[in-house]
């Protein structure tokens, strides 16, 4: 059983696409003096070109083993008896920008992926029969944007999904046959953020759009959607429905109500008495196991610098606590068999290739699937420490931050002497940076820099209160938790006040040009990866299927619809002070990001022209949020990397035939970054 819990579908301007791990290749000599304090350089081909596996999951009946890996350059989807890998077949044949994700039906009959065009976020979802490998595209309608919903055990051979042919901002929930692709229509959407069905697959639940005042839920009785209890607007993004109980009499819940952090509950639809069944103290309860036969849940995590499990049914306390015991870091169990014998477990040190494994019930034993990336192996990877740094108005930022190997060659995380730093801005807002290996990370570091990412307040995971701390707040308290953090840095004599940069994607990527038009003199340049510029023509140009959460973005950002709204979203975009950049910018964009539009780039940077500012834009025409080809990723960090050697100080593996396969496009600002290609 897949443990995605059924969280609404919030669709926050996170980074979209996981800034990719890594390949096979292996390293060449360094490119840059080595003495014993620098490294080597590790090639960037290493660090962001394909795993050689990930997302490895084991089939429901425990027998088959799934992952994708690179066929010809490309990720596509494999199949091994469990435990023996070496007789892997591919199974899929994509030749474009790769699979980015994958699941099992729960008769184990099928493997579904997911799958968009150029980034568009057009998502389709596929079915492979492995009985024939047929692959079958089971939500074949142009333009629309499918949403997996359910599966159930009473039910094997079809799934539920949400599909917006019928119109753009609204998905109909559909049954679909997964050997015909035939659907069958379950509720037509009235305008509802999202329909639920229960463990029978029955419509059940739905949860109105985001109103002024919070989120309806209502039940589906007698023809008719009734009200049944309401969400208020300071708890939408720290309350979510994961499921219904084995009765499908009542729901579990993560639920904040009447209290700070999100608990997990149980719900009684019949009366509303709500049991609270697991919480925790200054953090949300981050991750919840299910039994896949009772769907009663039996663990759940706390995630403060590192994630914790907790059994909640003694009878699992023994797992949990082998599981703890042979865990350091960070660990998610991703899936478990529909027996519940066998886990499907992430492990991840930080400073090592990440590595699944399997936890088998019967034995207590975790045993390995496959290291995603054995190239990174003997290479110079650092270690990420946790940290919590005091914001100037009280709050604690639980934060991260990983050293050079020349500022801290015994790894204990306490800088010897200070080094330049990346303050590496995370996206949504309405997410957060955890522990773990991190391709990006690793890359900065080996070329030098610290790197410091800071969960600022309207990160989730730490409560209602500190999220909504953010409210209003973009470009003012959220920016000077940023700037806060970088005091600290300074103080422990990590980096010196005037070699800081600042870096980030989406939001982070705002953050950045925040940072260089509303703070011209606090960093010594800026990375911006696909944030707005404009925050009125961002909020005017969200998908139409993000209708029903307008007014989070509103509630959170400053009204689109209200002269004072308006005024507040002038006041708070870059493009507002692009007269005051004084600082280098390099900016990155997929053209096809349905997200933060590429106008948001093209406005700010025709904004410099004008003003013979001097600025360096890349553009990717088959990208979107986020760049997933590898070849893009590889060109666009080799860019990246000049930039920053020459604004910054940090050491640099030539460019030579990064751009080689890319769809790379400089259209402006090429002469600033030297050694970058004619």
């Amino acid at each position: 059983m897949e443990l995605n819990m059924l969280k609404r579908a919030l669709f926050a301007l996170g980074l979209a696409t996981a800034l990719a791990a890594c390949s096979g290749s292996s390293p060449s000599e360094a490119t840059a003096e080595v003495t014993p304090q620098q490294p080597p350089l590790i090639e960037r081909s290493v660090l962001f070109g394909n795993p050689d596996r990930f997302q490895g999951r084991i089939s429901p009946d425990g027998q088959w083993m799934s992952f994708r890996a690179p066929d010809e350059g490309v990720m596509n989807l494999w199949l091994a008896p469990k435990g023996d890998i070496n007789r892997a077949n591919v199974i899929t044949n994509d030749r474009g920008r790769g699979i980015p994700a994958h699941f099992w039906s729960l008769d184990s009959q099928h493997i579904l992926y997911i799958q968009d065009r150029d980034g568009d976020e057009n998502w389709h979802l596929y079915g492979v029969e492995l009985a024939t490998g047929d692959v079958t595209n089971l939500t074949p309608y142009p333009g629309i944007q499918a949403q997996m919903v359910a599966q159930s055990q009473s039910q094997p051979g079809v799934v539920v999904v949400g599909m917006n042919d019928r119109d753009p901002s609204w998905h109909d929930l559909y049954r679909v046959d997964l050997a015909t692709g035939e659907r069958t229509l379950l509720a037509q959407n009235p305008g509802m953020a999202s329909i639920l069905v229960d463990n029978d697959l029955a419509v059940r639940l739905a949860l109105g759009p985001a109103e002024a005042d919070g989120q309806t839920v209502f039940a589906w009785q007698n023809g008719q959607w009734q009200p049944r209890f309401t969400i208020p607007a300071e708890d939408m993004l720290t309350t979510a429905i994961l499921g219904f109980d084995q009765a499908n009499t009542g729901i579990y819940m993560l639920d904040s109500r009447n209290r700070d952090t999100a608990a997990l509950v149980h719900y009684q639809l019949d009366g509303g008495r709500t049991q609270i069944l697991a919480s925790a103290t200054g953090v949300d309860v981050s991750g919840v196991l299910f039994d896949p036969r009772t769907h009663k849940p039996f663990a759940y995590a706390e995630e403060r610098h590192h994630p914790v499990w907790f059994a909640i049914d003694p009878d699992y306390q023994k797992d949990i606590t082998q599981l703890n015991r042979q865990l350091a870091g960070g660990a998610s169990v991703l899936a478990i068999s529909e027996d519940g014998n066998y886990w499907t477990v992430y492990t991840d040190q930080s400073d090592r290739s990440p590595i699944y494994k399997v936890y088998d019930r019967n034995t207590g034993v975790l045993s390995e699937l496959f290291v995603t990336n054995p190239a990174l192996e003997g290479l110079p990877l650092v270690k990420m420490h946790g940290v919590t740094i005091p914001s100037r108005d009280g709050l604690e930022l639980v934060s991260y931050l990983t050293l050079p190997q020349s500022a801290d060659p015994n790894g204990d995380g306490v800088a010897d002497s200070p080094s330049p730093m990346v303050l590496l801005v995370h996206g949504g807002p309405w997410a957060r940076d955890g522990f773990g290996y991190s391709s990006l990370v690793q890359w900065l570091a080996n070329r030098g820099y610290s790197v410091l990412q800071v969960n600022f307040r309207s990160s989730t995971g730490f409560g209602k209160a500190f999220v909504n701390a953010g409210n209003k707040q973009w470009g003012r308290a959220m920016q000077d938790d940023l700037l806060d953090a970088k005091a600290w840095a300074v103080a422990q004599g990590i980096t010196n006040e005037d070699t800081v940069a600042i870096m980030g994607g989406s939001y982070g990527g705002y953050a950045t040009l925040a940072g260089l038009t509303m703070t011209p003199d606090a960093f010594t340049c800026g990375v911006d990866i696909v944030g707005p510029s404009n925050l009125q023509t961002l909020l005017d140009s969200i998908p139409p299927y993000w209708a029903s959460f307008r007014q989070v973005f509103a509630r959170a950002i400053g009204d689109p619809d209200t002269e004072a709204g308006r005024a507040l979203l002038k006041e708070r975009s870059p493009l507002t002070y692009v007269d005051d950049i004084q600082r280098p910018l390099l900016i990155a964009q997929g053209a096809n990001d349905p997200r933060v539009k590429q106008a948001e780039s093209d406005q700010i940077v025709q904004a410099m022209k004008r003003k013979g500012i001097p600025v360096s834009y890349v553009l990717f025409p088959d990208e979107g949020h986020g760049f997933a080809r590898p070849e893009n990723n590889i060109a666009f960090y080799a860019v990246a990397e000049a930039f920053l050697a020459q604004c910054h100080g940090g050491r640099a593996e030539p460019v030579g035939e990064a751009f080689v396969g890319s769809s790379i496009e400089i259209p402006h600002g090429r002469e600033f970054i030297p050694g970058l290609p004619k």
